[in-house]
């Protein structure tokens, strides 16, 4: 099964204590955050890696090299100018070799049992099959809802502080929607995933409970240095 890691981000936020790599490769406990996503990856047999690198992404690939050293199979799509994320899989799909793969944003690290997802887009042929994650606060963020599985709102803004479901950056897709990306710069959570609902697009999902952190600030950098010292991310 093939996966795109989103890696070409400029990590702006981060780059207060993370300023020579990208974010993806910030280091945890001398390796970078990325090998901790693709070692997840491959206790669920996800082994063949596309890297949808860009800012410093030789560095990735200075790194992960053919992948033969981490048991993955990897090829990388350097982006010339920033494509934002549906951009990106857009290019990196070119590398895809089958009907349907994952795609993951590399600054994130999100346990999740990669075969019920797998599963939900087989029984009711999705389009595209979303992992939404719960919070406390849905206020925060833009609310996604599922009604049977099937994704009924996306990033919907809401003042009332309550609990719900917000996208967890976990997706498994079709191929044949990159024909549906236009060309240059797009965004797949502002653009695409709005557009695909409109047009009635078969699009679903499942909420995940496992752990979920998003490296993105400083905070929770340094706190997932802590929880892997501590065990509470398995190696």
């Amino acid at each position: 099964m093939q996966a795109i890691l989103l890696a070409g981000g400029l990590g702006t936020r981060l780059q207060s204590v993370v300023n020579d790599r990208p974010k993806p490769m910030a280091l945890i406990q001398e390796k970078p955050f990325m090998e901790y996503v693709i070692h997840e990856l491959g206790k669920h047999g996800i082994t063949d890696i596309i890297f949808a690198v860009g800012y410093k992404g030789s560095m990735v690939e200075e790194y992960f090299k053919d992948g033969s050293d981490f048991n993955i199979n990897v090829s990388y799509a350097y982006e010339e100018e920033l494509l934002g994320t549906a951009g990106a899989i857009k290019n990196a799909g070119k590398l895809a070799a089958e009907d349907r793969f994952f795609v993951l944003n590399a600054d994130t690290f999100y346990q999740i049992d990669y075969s019920r997802i797998m599963k939900l887009h087989e029984e009711k042929d999705l389009d595209m099959a979303l992992v939404l994650r719960k919070v406390p606060d849905v206020s925060r963020y833009g609310e996604a809802v599922l009604e049977n599985h099937m994704l009924t709102a996306f990033n919907e803004k809401t003042t009332d502080s309550r609990p719900g479901t917000i996208n967890g950056g976990i997706y498994l897709m079709k191929r044949e929607l990159l024909d549906d990306i236009p060309e240059g710069k797009v965004s797949l959570e502002n653009d695409m995933i709005p557009k695909w609902l409109k047009e009635k697009k078969c699009l679903g999902g499942i909420v995940n409970d496992g752990y979920f952190i998003d490296i993105g600030v400083p905070e929770d950098y340094f706190k997932f240095i802590q929880d892997v010292k501590e065990g509470v991310v398995a190696w």
